[in-house]
C-alpha cells in the first residue's frame, strides 16, 4: 500500500492516492458512529440516515448496514409514528445493534430532545423487532432501573456485556437553577446492566419497561468549587480496556469508563479534564442516595462507584482537552487512555494518559491538528484518525504517523465524525461528501491497514 509519513513539522508532502472504496452510493443521509460502527465478522458498517453532513438534526428514519464487500444495503430498523433514529452501534460479539429512538408519536410537551430519547436493541436477524435497552419511570416513587429522562450514544462494553450512555433528566428540568433543596438537569454517564429487566406503572404516558437495568455512574454539580475535582458536565466517555486495567496496586479494576468532565479553573475559566469512574461488579446496590433520585435530586451512582480525575492542565500554555467533539478511547491493555489536546505551539495532537494517573503524553508531533474522532487497532499498536484532509494511522510507540488515503479537497475531505477500525484490524471506515445525483451527500468509504 502507498503511505506517505509525516516527521517534522517542516516536511509537507503530498500524499500519493491511497486504495480507498466508496460502499454507499446514491442520495441519502449516512451518518456513521464514533466507534462500534462494525459488525463483528468486520464485513458490515452499520449507519444511521440522518440528512445533514454532521448528523445534528436528529432526523433519520432508517438503521441500515451495508457490506463492505458486496455493497448490499439491510434496513435494520425503520421508524414509525413520527419517530427519529440514529447513533447506531455493533455488539462486539453479537448481530445485535443498539441505538437512539425518538418520541413516537410526538406532542407538544413531548419533542426530540437529550432528554427526551431512549435506547433500543435490535436483532439483525429480526429487523424492525426493537427490544427497549433502557426504562423510563416520569412519576414517583420513580423506579430503580428505570431512567426518568433521555440517554444517548450507547456502547456495550468489550465483552458485550455493559452499556455505557449520556444521559440528561427530564424530572429535573422543572427548575431553572440549583439551589440547597434541588438540582438541575446536568449531563452524566451512565450503564445498563443485563439479566434484570424493569417493569414501571404506565401512570404516565411515556412510561416504558426496559430490558437492562440503568443506572448513573458519573457526580457533577451545577457550581463547581474554582480549582476543585468537581464537574458540572461529564460527557464523550469510552471504556477502559478491554478487560478493566491494572491499579497501581498491581490488582486489576475489572471495569471503569473515561469520561471528559467539565471542572472550573481558579480563574473561572471552565474547562476540559480526564476522568474515570471505576465501576464495582454489582451496580443494583444504592449509594449515598436513591439509584432512581427522586423528584428534586439526580440519581445517585451505586455503591462502590468512584470518580477520579486524571488530568490537571489549567496552567499549561493551551489547557484542556481541545479539539474536535471527540470520545476518550482506551488501549486494549487498558494501560492508556488517549484524548486530544494542543501541543505548546497550539495544535491539536493526540496524548495519553494512565488510569492511574501521572504526566500525559504527547503521542503525535504533526504540523497538522488531528481532525477527527479516531479509535485503536485491536492489537494497540496504532491509533486511526483525519488530519490534513487524509485518513491516517499514528504508531502510539513512536507518533509516527502515515497517510492511508490521499490528501483531498476541503469539500471532499473524510468527515470528523468517524475514523473507526474494523475488528480483525485491517480495514477503516470514514465518510466523505461526494457530489452525486444532483446533489452532495455522505458516502462511506473504508481504506486498508497496512499489513
Amino acid at each position: 500500500m502507498h503511505e506517505t509519513t509525516v516527521t517534522s513539522q517542516s516536511e509537507k508532502p503530498d500524499a500519493p492516492r491511497g486504495r480507498e472504496r466508496q460502499i454507499t452510493r446514491g442520495p441519502g443521509g449516512r451518518i456513521v458512529t464514533s466507534i462500534g460502527a462494525w459488525s463483528p465478522d468486520s464485513r458490515w458498517v452499520v449507519y444511521d440516515t440522518r440528512s445533514d453532513a454532521a448528523g445534528e438534526r436528529f432526523d433519520g428514519s432508517a438503521i441500515e448496514m451495508v457490506n463492505v464487500a458486496s455493497g448490499e444495503i439491510k434496513t435494520v430498523f425503520r421508524s414509525t409514528n413520527g419517530a427519529y433514529c440514529g447513533v447506531a452501534t455493533f455488539h462486539p460479539r453479537e448481530w445485535k445493534v443498539v441505538f437512539i429512538l425518538g418520541p413516537e408519536n410526538p406532542t407538544a410537551d413531548w419533542q426530540y430532545s437529550p432528554f427526551h430519547r431512549q435506547g433500543v436493541i435490535v436483532d439483525t436477524e429480526r429487523p424492525g423487532q426493537a427490544l427497549n435497552l433502557d426504562a423510563r419511570d416520569l412519576t414517583p416513587p420513580f423506579t430503580p432501573g428505570a431512567l426518568r429522562g433521555g440517554s444517548h450514544v450507547h456502547v456495550w462494553d468489550p465483552r458485550g456485556d455493559w452499556v455505557s450512555f449520556t444521559y440528561e433528566d427530564h424530572v429535573l428540568t422543572q427548575f431553572a437553577s440549583a439551589s440547597p433543596t434541588n438540582d438541575i438537569n446536568l449531563r452524566n454517564i451512565g450503564v445498563s446492566v443485563p439479566g434484570r429487566p424493569v417493569s414501571v406503572s404506565r401512570d404516565h404516558p411515556r412510561n416504558h419497561d426496559g430490558q437492562y437495568f440503568a443506572v448513573l455512574v458519573t457526580r457533577t454539580v451545577a457550581n463547581p468549587k474554582p480549582g476543585s475535582d468537581e464537574v458540572k458536565k461529564a460527557f464523550e466517555e469510552g471504556w477502559v480496556g478491554d478487560a478493566g486495567y491494572v491499579r497501581a496496586d498491581g490488582t486489576r479494576q475489572k471495569r471503569a469508563l473515561a469520561f471528559q468532565g467539565h471542572v472550573v479553573t481558579a480563574q473561572g475559566e471552565t474547562i476540559s479534564e480526564v476522568f474515570i469512574v471505576d465501576l464495582p461488579e454489582d451496580l443494583t446496590v444504592p449509594g449515598h442516595g436513591p439509584l432512581a433520585g427522586t423528584e428534586t435530586r439526580m440519581p445517585s451512582p451505586p455503591k462502590g462507584v468512584t470518580q477520579r480525575r486524571l488530568t490537571f492542565t489549567a496552567e499549561r500554555k493551551f489547557p484542556g482537552v481541545q479539539g474536535p467533539r471527540h470520545w476518550l478511547r482506551c488501549s486494549p491493555d487498558g494501560s492508556r487512555i488517549a484524548f486530544l489536546m494542543k501541543d505548546d505551539d497550539g495544535v491539536v495532537q493526540l496524548w495519553t494518559v494512565s488510569p492511574n494517573g501521572g504526566t500525559p503524553v504527547c503521542v503525535t508531533k504533526n504540523p497538522w491538528p488531528i481532525a477527527s474522532t479516531f479509535t485503536w487497532s485491536p492489537d494497540g499498536r496504532h491509533i486511526a484518525h483525519v488530519m490534513d484532509n487524509s485518513v491516517c494511522l499514528a504508531e502510539v510507540a513512536s507518533g509516527r504517523t502515515i497517510r492511508l488515503t490521499e490528501r483531498f479537497a476541503d469539500a471532499e475531505a473524510p468527515r470528523p465524525e468517524a475514523c473507526v477500525i474494523s475488528p480483525d484490524g485491517g480495514k477503516v471506515a470514514y465518510v466523505r461528501r461526494v457530489a452525486s445525483d444532483g446533489g452532495v451527500f455522505n458516502q462511506i468509504f473504508i481504506t486498508n491497514l497496512p499489513q
